[in-house]
């Protein structure tokens, strides 16, 4: 299974447009096909990046799969929808993801994935991205020992966020090495606290011993806050 990431710098007045085009166009016109669908469309929140930032993840079935997918944005059934949300921003960054061994997503039915547009109450996640200077598969296992195996040992009511996935790009679609966690928000009071924390962490506690020893495989990364819109998929 691969999972297509991309980043949309939207047209400011017009993201609604650019979201009816997704939820009206991108989503229904792949439900037509069993090669991919439409999981996540996230709304970066104002006040945490650049404004009228859009992060939409697309699970592709496989390789060939992906291949006819390029074919009909090219010149096939979703030329025209193509054409028409290249005028509703102003760039796209986009990259092909794979899961981690742990990362609890894995494979999807994309046959039971929502399609309809159905509404629902939005979501808060943190979406953390990573450039290690050690070698990916040791920030990778650093990330499932250190932080994923010690959130799950967390009572539910004492955590955070919850971990919904962990992917790194597929080679030759990004920038490498790169690792990126998917992770929703279960408790706002205590993302605060977080946020408000000083960064001078005591190495002697979590999570100050993870960051403290975080930066033996990096100490470049990227976090940010997106929020669900209303009919998203996954949510």
């Amino acid at each position: 299974m691969l999972f297509m990431h991309e980043v949309h710098a939207v047209v400011g007045d017009k993201e609604h447009q650019f979201e009816a085009a997704y939820r009206e166009g991108w989503m229904p016109l792949l439900a037509d096909g069993d090669d991919a669908r439409l999981l996540w469309y996230l709304n970066q929140a104002h006040g945490s990046g650049p404004a009228y930032n859009v992060v939409t993840v697309t699970a592709v079935r496989d390789g060939n799969a992906y291949e006819r997918l390029a074919e009909a944005l090219s010149g096939g059934a979703l030329h025209d929808w193509s054409r028409a949300v290249g005028d509703l921003r102003h760039q796209v960054d986009g990259k092909m993801l794979v899961p981690v061994e742990w990362s609890p997503l894995q494979d999807i039915d994309l046959a039971h994935v929502p399609v309809a547009g159905t509404e629902h109450e939005v979501s808060l996640y943190m979406e953390d991205t990573g450039w290690p200077t050690a070698a990916l598969d040791d920030y990778i296992d650093f990330w499932d020992a250190e932080y994923f195996q010690m959130m799950q040992q967390t009572p539910p009511d004492r955590r955070i966020l919850d971990i919904e996935a962990c992917f790194q790009v597929a080679y030759g679609t990004h920038r490498r090495p790169e690792a990126i966690l998917m992770q929703r928000i279960l408790d706002y009071g205590l993302l605060l606290n977080l946020i408000s924390e000083p960064e001078n962490y005591d190495p002697s506690r979590w999570p100050g011993s993870y960051m403290h020893r975080g930066l033996r495989y990096r100490d470049q990364w990227e976090s940010k806050l997106l929020r669900t819109s209303s009919w998203s998929p996954l949510h």
